[in-house]
């Protein structure tokens, strides 16, 4: 069956009309196509500079990162953080971006046939997953005969996508039950002991208690603000009842850092460094000082191991590491800052 040949008018000026039509038709379709081309090339010039960016970003980082001694050292820190800030506003952004450009794709019907889809821009590799995380194995159904001739199928192979997964952490109550038991002879009443704890105030568990300690002092969360997280989980815990868990923790762990302290301290050399630290007062916040001690003897052919002993102070006055090192009999190599040049100097204290 033929398809019905269009309608011809006869009238020279009716003919002349619907080619005039057809040409303004066609010329709007074309200044639509350039126009979604143009956007399209807009939108890869925006994804192509937020990428250079994030690469001089990054290069910029790398850069600053190995300037780790010396009088500047705070100030790169403070500029890698700003840097790594404006990474992850650009990286958002950037693939804020690219989503909605592939859903207006997606969502466009108006596009000619024969246009050609952007390429994606290049990506970085993915790393894989790492081994120690266990796996899942979820095998999706399969046909059990061909779905075209309804044959017999046998396997050739199969594809396996891994897709990362957090589960999130569960609390939970142990209840340790302790039964007693009477004896009918002498009367006397037999219980096992109440179960350790690790701080005497409380009945917090030592998983918890390392969270908390991690949480405060690895990533220096303020305890409300560490409360108000445990609170969306469905946990109230108010802020004096962590203080008090924080403050039982670290006297029960202060001799282990006497420990620490003390093998530091035995070494033959020492190197020894401060840094700034921001200090929260009331109105304002001030500058304070964190001292740091460490010993690493494997770079002159030690076995010990190594440690770090660290120390606080509101200033950066000498009677401090004076202090510090009072029993201390060795090398201590640090850092003098003179006319703004960081200089290394070994001294015997």
């Amino acid at each position: 069956m033929t398809s019905p040949a269009p309608h011809i008018p006869e009238n020279i000026e009716a003919l002349r009309a619907a080619y005039i039509a057809s040409q303004e038709a066609l010329a709007a379709e074309r200044s639509a196509l350039i126009s979604e081309r143009a956007g399209r090339a807009a939108e890869q010039a925006a994804l192509a500079s937020a990428e250079n960016t994030i690469a001089h970003l990054k290069k910029l980082i790398a850069r600053l990162q190995h300037d780790r001694y010396g009088a500047s050292s705070e100030r790169s820190r403070k500029l890698v953080d700003q840097l790594e800030l404006q990474i992850d506003e650009l990286t958002t952004a950037q693939s804020e971006a690219k989503t909605k450009a592939e859903i207006n794709r997606l969502a466009s019907t108006q596009s000619a046939p024969d246009t050609k889809q952007d390429k994606a821009p290049n990506h970085p590799k993915r790393t894989p997953l790492p081994d120690h995380l266990p796996r899942e194995r979820i095998v999706l159904p399969s046909p059990s005969a061909c779905p075209c001739c309804s044959g017999t199928l046998v396997k050739l192979g199969e594809d396996v996508t891994e897709t990362l997964e957090l589960i999130p952490r569960q609390w939970k109550v142990i209840q340790t039950v302790r039964e007693k038991f009477a004896c009918r002879s002498c009367e006397a009443i037999t219980q096992p002991p109440a179960p350790f704890h690790p701080i005497m105030r409380g009945r917090a568990g030592p998983h918890l208690l390392a969270t908390i300690l991690e949480a405060k002092f690895g990533q220096h969360l303020p305890l409300n603000r560490l409360s108000e997280t445990f609170a969306h989980e469905g946990i109230h815990l108010s802020t004096s009842t962590i203080g008090d868990w924080v403050g039982a923790s670290t006297a029960t762990i202060t001799p282990l850092m006497f420990l620490i302290d003390a093998h530091a301290l035995t070494a033959e050399r020492l190197h020894g460094d401060d840094t700034t630290v921001p200090v929260l007062a009331a109105g304002r916040t001030d500058v304070g000082r964190f001292w740091t001690y460490v010993r690493d003897d494997a770079p002159f052919g030690g076995t010990d191991p190594p440690a770090a002993m660290f120390r606080y102070s509101r200033d950066r006055k000498a009677i401090h590491p004076e202090r510090h090192l009072a029993n201390y009999t060795g090398i201590l190599q640090a850092e003098i800052v003179q006319a703004g040049r960081a200089a290394s100097h070994a001294t015997r204290h």
